[in-house]
């Protein structure tokens, strides 16, 4: 289950250097903010099973994830892969995490590091999925993974976006309950730190009614 995977936000893509070598994948800029925030209730997905079938014009994904230690079965329908997925990977949590719903995917392509090519053909290659997504306020994010196998990759590219969003939004309400504990402690410090840490992590959320409330009430 190896691979690098990760987002890019804005315009900071996965560079592609000469001779078909992919460039390395730049970190998400909020990525360690979050995971400092939610520590140990931060969210990790990893794919441990994956299967596709495609059925009178469909394709129908049953994905095994792991959600830290904890075994989860996904299923979902929908035109390709990722379509597919990301309605079951909705389904699952997107009843909590509404932001979900409001990410639209702009973009998918795939890049092949022909250096690391076994055979001739070169079919066996190691691909970069790239994925292409935006927020409710219009930003730019590139969930990547990079393997031998282009449905593993994107898969994982599909998972990671997920646990990038749902971690967000986590973090966000997270800040906000310390925010409002702090305020009535009169603690002036950790009101300006959580209002600040909140104004940073808002740009990787998308729009869901908690956010837009929490957003209105700071102003």
């Amino acid at each position: 289950m190896g691979g690098d995977h990760g987002v890019v936000d804005g315009d900071h893509r996965a560079p592609r250097l000469a001779h078909g070598i992919l460039g390395p994948v730049t970190k998400p800029p909020h990525e360690q903010l979050i995971r400092r925030i939610l520590g140990p209730n931060f969210l990790e997905l990893k794919l441990s099973r994956l299967v596709i079938e495609e059925l009178d014009g469909s394709t129908v994904v049953k994905v095994t994830a792991l959600e830290g230690e904890q075994s989860v079965d996904v299923e979902g329908k929908g035109v390709g892969l990722v379509d597919a997925l990301y309605a079951g990977l909705l389904d699952r949590y997107a009843r909590e995490y509404q932001s979900l719903k409001t990410i639209q995917l702009t973009g998918f392509e795939l890049a092949a590091d022909i250096g690391t090519k076994k055979a001739q053909a070169g079919v066996d290659a190691v691909g970069r999925v790239m994925l292409d997504v935006t927020n409710s306020e219009g930003r730019h994010f590139t969930f990547t993974d990079s393997s031998r196998s282009v449905t593993t990759s994107t898969a994982r590219a599909v998972l990671a976006m997920v646990q990038y969003f749902v971690n967000a939004e986590r973090a966000f309400l997270t800040l906000h309950n310390a925010r409002r504990d702090a305020l009535s402690r009169g603690r002036e410090d950790l009101v300006a730190r959580y209002t600040a840490e909140m104004a940073e992590v808002v740009e990787s959320t998308s729009y869901a009614d908690v956010i837009a409330s929490i957003r209105k009430e700071l102003g």
